[in-house]
């Protein structure tokens, strides 16, 4: 599989752009003309460069306004053409992608359209050189791609075929079904992007709000699947207008593009293998697809780890204590201390290695990396190598468990632990278990597992996280809401397994003066703002928790008010939710109950929760209260 990306995806100069193409392994690129417009140097020089970069111009673009002219605009348009094809020769691209005409002059002709495109082939043939016709979804008489084939079928030019745009079909909601009854030598070539679904023109919706596949809500893996099946054989490329693309650093975009089309890939090969039919056979048999390891089973969170110096470390650990964590043991060659609670295992480490203290210097006391439980924890790693994320080692002293590790974006470190470990086998083995008598001050609060970690994002991170979580972890994203913080707008969504046994809670600042974009701050990546941990009765746990000192975050007394105005709670329950700060959420499937501690050196707060029932969500529509309350209690 060629893989190849429009230069108007990223950001910076043309020369910037393909450098962070190529080191990102593409194969090809399809150049945008007004990129070469913009460009220094000749089409002979951008042509060298592309060849030491080890790029192919697989496709020149766009060429507009062309089928269904009336006869005297014609004859201009094929001379424009002709010079088109000049700079094609001397840039050593040989296929041309010819758009549908949105121009008022175009006439809804399906023949006239054929007999032009005829024309502008065999110019094109002349020189060695082809067309491709697209569908525009704003096209004035072809937006949908069976309108373009008809048109490509009746002008029955060998140097004519279509170019298939999985966002210009899936945004019409035009059926893709079709496409794998096309002759695949036909089509030419195929552009694909996702997109969040919005209410809004499609012109304003493709320009601006594109992203990569597996990053939106369109079925790009279905429409790839139709043009695999057609047989199609050329080039699978990305065509993305975003506006937050165009101004983040270019090298990190290009790695998320190739992270998505080697996602995309392997799952058109999974569904594939799992059709049977004979045309998937066939489809399989003659086009390679990308097979990474297979997705892992998690089964849950292993630890969290905070990066700390000494002092803030002492008084994470009397707060961790206060809560009801036992200081469990002291690790063998670092300057690490373990804390546990339930199937809770935390982990605090006072710059023990470099990861941790790059943390703490960029954020202050912060998490630093992630465990999760699996049963194959080696092929979990592999898998996110695969599909580019960078390898990480962490140091191992003699005896002591290597970990299986990778970089997340935004610089957290992800570790994947062999379940068959169990709660405290890896621990066991790493850490000097404490004498007894240091758990004395420390009194079960009735926390039970981590329910969910949650992370603050920047503007230009939230699209590469969801497709690393849905890429390398299975996580499927729920629904994304709106929510006022006092100092401005945040987006937040949930990213959960099929199993629930892991969630990630997104958010990101739509405002740079949140309390949420300050704990990003410089750092300008990932960072867990939030750490939730289930409760089996949150109402005894926090009384457990304010009786040892912990603070929690002040709820007003009108929230209580309005909640037992519209919801149906036992006057005692409600009582206990006043007078303890705890929150109450409900949907179709059941009941969240939450409270959240004070900051941790206003950067880390503790979520107590319980679901009741099937409740699948994280209460963030009670986030407005929270912030509220935050700000209120936060000096000016």
């Amino acid at each position: 599989m060629r893989r190849s990306i429009a230069t108007v995806s990223l950001s910076g100069t043309l020369r910037q752009k393909l450098e962070a193409i190529a080191a990102a392994r593409f194969d090809g690129i399809e150049l945008f003309e007004p990129d070469f417009i913009g460009h220094r140097d000749t089409p002979e020089g951008l042509r060298a460069l592309c060849d030491d970069l080890g790029l192919a111009i697989e496709l020149f673009q766009p060429f507009r306004d062309f089928e269904g002219l009336p006869d005297d605009a014609l004859r201009r348009a094929l001379d424009r053409a002709e010079r088109k094809f000049d700079l094609m020769q001397r840039l050593g691209a040989s296929l041309m992608l010819v758009c549908s005409n949105v121009s008022p002059l175009a006439l809804p002709e399906p023949e006239r359209a054929a007999a032009q495109l005829r024309e502008l082939a065999e110019r094109a043939a002349r020189r060695n050189l082809r067309v491709g016709f697209e569908a525009l979804a704003w096209g004035r008489h072809v937006r949908l791609w069976r309108q373009a084939w008809r048109i490509v079928e009746l002008a029955d030019h060998p140097h004519l075929g279509l170019v298939l745009d999985s966002f210009h079909s899936l945004s019409l909601d035009d059926d893709p079904a079709g496409i794998a009854a096309l002759p695949g030598a036909r089509i030419f070539f195929v552009q694909m992007a996702d997109a969040p679904r919005l209410r809004l023109d499609v012109i304003d919706w493709a320009r601006h709000h594109r992203n990569f596949p597996g990053q939106g809500q369109l079925d790009v893996v279905g429409f790839f699947e139709q043009a695999v099946r057609a047989g199609y054989d050329g080039p699978l490329s990305l065509e993305i207008f975003n506006d937050v693309f165009r101004e983040t650093p270019n090298r990190r975009i290009a790695v998320d593009a190739m992270r998505s089309l080697l996602w995309l890939e392997s799952e058109v090969r999974e569904r594939l293998q799992a059709a049977g039919d004979a045309a998937a056979r066939r489809a399989l048999a003659t086009r390679l697809l990308f097979a990474p390891p297979p997705l892992p089973d998690f089964a849950g969170w292993s630890f969290v780890e905070f990066a700390v110096d000494a002092e803030t470390g002492r008084a994470l650990g009397a707060l961790l204590q206060r809560m009801g964590f036992v200081r469990a043991g002291r690790h063998r060659s670092k300057a690490v201390s373990l804390y546990r609670q339930g199937h809770i295992r935390l982990v605090v480490n006072e710059g023990a290695h470099t990861a941790a203290r790059q943390r703490f210097e960029a954020y202050g006391p912060s998490v630093c990396a992630l465990a999760l439980r699996s049963a194959d924890a080696a092929a979990a790693r592999n898998r996110a190598v695969a599909l580019q994320s960078a390898r990480f080692d962490p140091p191992v002293g003699p005896g002591e468990v290597a970990l299986p590790s990778v970089i997340a974006p935004g610089g957290l470190i992800l570790h994947f632990v062999v379940d068959a470990l169990g709660d405290d086998g890896l621990f066991d083995n790493d850490f000097v278990a404490e004498p007894l008598e240091a758990a004395a001050d420390a009194a079960d609060a009735g926390l039970r597992r981590i329910d969910h970690v949650g992370l603050a994002l920047a503007p230009d991170r939230v699209d590469t996280w969801v497709l690393f979580c849905r890429a390398v972890l299975g996580l499927e994203a729920g629904d994304s809401l709106k929510l006022a913080d006092p100092f401005g707008l945040l987006r937040s969504f949930g990213m959960a397994d099929a199993a629930r046994r892991l969630r990630l809670l997104l958010s990101v600042s739509l405002s740079a003066r949140t309390r949420m974009a300050q704990a990003v701050g410089a750092g300008g990546g990932a960072v867990v703002q939030q750490l939730a941990f289930a409760s089996d009765d949150i109402v005894a746990s926090v009384r457990a928790l304010r009786a040892a000192g912990v603070r929690f975050v002040a709820v007003p007394p009108n929230y209580h008010d309005d909640l037992a105005s519209r919801v149906d709670l036992d006057p005692a329950l409600l009582q206990g939710l006043r007078e303890h700060d705890v929150m109450f959420d409900r949907d179709a499937g059941g009941d969240y109950l939450h409270a959240v501690t004070e900051a941790f050196a206003d950067r880390i707060a503790f979520e107590i929760v319980q679901r009741i029932g099937a409740y699948d969500g994280y209460g963030v529509a009670n986030a407005p209260v929270r912030l509220a309350a935050l700000a209120d209690a936060r000096p000016a």
